[in-house]
C-alpha cells in the first residue's frame, strides 16, 4: 500500500513546493498587492454605479421596449451589465500601470476571468436546470482560474499520473473528468435540441397529435443514445467490444421482458397506424371512456366518473376494440320502449320523435325515428333511434333525458305503459280450485257451506 502511494504524494510535495515558490515570486510583492487593491476598487466601484443604473434600465425596458429581440438583448445586458463595468475599470487601472512599465498580470487575469464569467452566464441562461448551470459555472471557472494563474499545466499532469486499468483499457483521471464533463455537455445539448425538434414538430398543422408523439419520441431517443455513445467514446471506451455484451444482453432483455417490450411495440403501432388516438371515444374490455394520452407502454382511458384507466397498449392490438369516433364523431343511440297493447300505437311513435325535440345534443340531420320493432309478449316494442356528435360528454345521460320526456308526454296524452300479463287456459272437464288467505284458517272459495250440525236449528 506505502509503494502505491509513495508517486502520489511525491508529486504532491512537488506540487506544493511549486505553488510556493510561485507564490513568493508573484504575490507576496508591493505592485501585486496594488493591483489587488485597484481590483478591489473596481470591483466595489462597479457594484455601486450598476446597483443604481439597474433597476432604472429594468423599468425603461418594460416600459419602453416592446421588440422581443430588443427585449432580449436588454435582457442580457441587464445580468452581464455589472460585470462588464468592472472590466472596463479594471482595464484603465492596468492601463496606468503599463505607463509605469509594469505588467499588470493580476488585472489582465482578473478581466480574463470576468468575461468568461460572463460567457458562463449567457451559458446559463439557455440551461433550463438551476443545479446543472451551477456546476457547469464552478467547473468553468477553476479551469480558467487555473490556466489564468498558471497552474492548470501542474494540475493536468496530476491527474494524468492518476490512472487504474479495467480490463485492457486504461482510465486516468484526467479522461475520467473529461468524459464526466463532456457527458454533461452532450446530455444538455441533446435536451436542449430534442425540446427544440418537439416545439417544431408540435407547430406542424399538417400532422396527426399521434405522429406528433411518435416523432417527438425517436428524436429524443436518437439524440440521447448519440450523446451517451459520444461521452463513451470520449472516455476511451471502445464501443467495438461493446458488441458482443449488448448483443446477450439484448437477447436476455427481450425474453426477460417480453411483454413490456411487446406493449412498446403496439405503442408505436398504435401511434403510426392512428386506430386509437388522444380525443377518441372507445370501448375496450367493459372499459368506456375517453382516451387522454397514447404512451410508449400503456394508453390512459378516462371514463365519466372520473377513474383513469391505463390500459397496456397489447390489449388494443390483439383485443377487439370499439372506437365510437374513429371515422366519424356521430353516433346512433337506440332507445327502446314498450307500451301496452290498447295503446294507439301511431300516436305512440310520433310522441317519441316529437320528446328530443330542442335538446341541444341530439343532432336534427339525420333527425331522430321511432319505429315498431316487434310485438312482445306483454307490450309491443318500440325504439327511437337518434344521433348525437359528442360521446366524450357521456351516453347514459342524454338517454335518461329522452326516456324522461317520453314518461311525461305518454302520461299527458293517455299511452298506457305495459306489465306482465298471462293467459291461463282450462282443459273441459277440469276444475280450478281459488284459496283466498286473508290471515286466517284458508279454505276454497267454491265450496259449498257445510249444513249445521243440527238440521232443525
Amino acid at each position: 500500500m506505502e509503494e502505491q502511494l509513495s508517486p502520489i504524494m511525491a508529486k504532491i510535495t512537488e506540487i506544493l513546493l511549486f505553488l510556493q515558490n510561485w507564490l513568493q515570486t508573484n504575490v507576496l510583492t508591493w505592485r501585486t498587492a496594488a493591483q489587488w487593491l485597484c481590483a478591489l476598487g473596481a470591483l466595489l466601484l462597479s457594484l455601486a454605479v450598476w446597483r443604481v443604473v439597474r433597476p432604472r434600465l429594468e423599468r425603461w425596458r418594460y416600459a419602453h421596449v416592446h421588440n422581443p429581440l430588443g427585449r432580449g438583448a436588454l435582457y442580457v445586458l441587464i445580468q452581464t451589465g455589472g460585470l462588464i463595468l468592472f472590466i472596463m475599470l479594471a482595464q484603465i487601472a492596468a492601463g496606468g500601470f503599463e505607463l509605469l512599465d509594469y505588467r499588470p498580470w493580476v488585472l489582465d487575469a482578473l478581466s480574463q476571468l470576468t468575461v468568461a464569467g460572463i460567457a458562463i452566464r449567457l451559458l446559463a441562461l439557455t440551461m433550463p436546470n438551476k443545479g446543472l448551470a451551477r456546476s457547469t459555472a464552478t467547473v468553468v471557472w477553476v479551469f480558467v482560474g487555473l490556466h489564468m494563474l498558471g497552474l492548470l499545466t501542474p494540475f493536468t499532469n496530476f491527474l494524468q499520473n492518476l490512472s487504474f486499468s479495467l480490463g485492457d483499457t486504461k482510465f486516468t483521471a484526467l479522461g475520467a473528468l473529461k468524459g464526466l464533463i463532456l457527458a454533461v455537455i452532450f446530455l444538455q445539448a441533446a435536451v436542449m435540441l430534442s425540446r427544440f425538434a418537439v416545439g417544431r414538430i408540435g407547430n406542424m398543422r399538417d400532422v396527426s397529435p399521434s405522429v406528433q408523439v411518435l416523432l417527438g419520441k425517436t428524436v429524443k431517443v436518437i439524440l440521447f443514445t448519440v450523446a451517451i455513445l459520444m461521452a463513451m467514446s470520449s472516455v476511451g471506451i471502445d464501443l467495438t467490444s461493446l458488441a458482443i455484451f449488448s448483443s446477450a444482453l439484448g437477447v436476455g432483455i427481450g425474453f426477460g421482458l417480453q411483454t413490456i417490450i411487446s406493449n412498446y411495440v403496439a405503442g408505436i403501432i398504435l401511434l403510426m397506424d392512428r386506430s386509437i388516438k388522444p380525443g377518441d371515444t372507445i370501448e375496450v374490455g367493459g372499459v368506456f371512456g375517453v382516451v387522454s394520452g397514447v404512451y410508449g407502454r400503456f394508453s390512459s382511458v378516462k371514463t365519466r366518473d372520473g377513474k383513469e384507466y391505463l390500459i397496456p397498449n397489447e390489449h388494443f392490438v390483439t383485443n377487439e376494440v370499439i372506437n365510437w369516433t374513429y371515422s366519424d364523431t356521430n353516433i346512433r343511440l337506440k332507445i327502446p320502449v314498450g307500451i301496452a297493447y290498447e295503446s294507439d300505437v301511431n300516436k305512440a311513435l310520433r310522441l317519441m320523435e316529437e320528446a328530443p325535440k330542442g335538446m341541444k345534443r341530439i343532432l336534427t340531420s339525420p333527425e331522430p325515428r321511432a319505429m315498431l320493432i316487434e310485438f312482445g309478449d306483454s307490450s309491443v316494442n318500440l325504439e327511437l333511434r337518434a344521433w348525437i356528435a359528442d360521446t366524450n360528454d357521456g351516453v347514459t345521460n342524454i338517454k335518461s333525458d329522452v326516456l324522461l320526456r317520453i314518461w311525461n308526454l305518454f302520461h299527458e296524452n293517455g299511452v298506457v305503459f305495459p306489465f306482465p300479463q298471462r293467459d291461463v287456459l282450462l282443459k273441459p272437464g277440469s276444475a280450478l280450485a281459488v284459496t283466498v288467505d286473508r290471515g286466517g284458517p284458508s279454505e276454497p272459495a267454491d265450496a259449498p257451506p257445510e249444513p249445521p250440525a243440527n238440521p232443525e236449528e
